[in-house]
């Protein structure tokens, strides 16, 4: 499975807590991350349609207000076990980065000795 991006990601994110429409989704993204993300209308429109197509949402109703329509959504079944093994994949690889931190932390603490270089290349190819 591909990553997701972060407007889909969090969209998804948003759409678990329950219905919403669309500048309720920029909003909340924006809250979500501390205005780490903030997505555009064009591309938060963009997005939804996606997820429509990918049966990952679906409209959920429309009501006007102030005289302007406006769209609602909902995530699926489908799309909330999306999202949720998102987080799972993207919470995998946060542990993996704390703990090389934290091995490099503590070789440095018992002795400032370096921590040992990885190599990814063949063995036979390398000498």
């Amino acid at each position: 499975m591909a990553k997701m991006r972060d407007p889909t990601y969090y969209t998804l994110a948003v759409l678990l807590e329950g219905r919403a429409h669309g500048w309720a989704i920029l909003d909340r993204v924006r809250d979500l991350t501390s205005g780490r993300v903030g997505l555009t209308a064009g591309t938060l429109y963009g997005t939804l349609d996606r997820l429509i197509d990918e049966e990952l949402i679906r409209r959920a109703g429309t009501e006007v207000v102030r005289g302007r329509a406006r769209q609602y959504f909902e995530i699926t079944k489908k799309g909330s076990g999306a999202v949720q093994l998102e987080a799972d994949a993207r919470a995998e690889d946060a542990a993996v980065v704390h703990g090389v931190a934290k091995r490099r932390d503590g070789a440095r603490r018992a002795g400032n000795r370096p921590v040992p270089r990885i190599s990814y290349g063949s063995p036979a190819l390398s000498g």
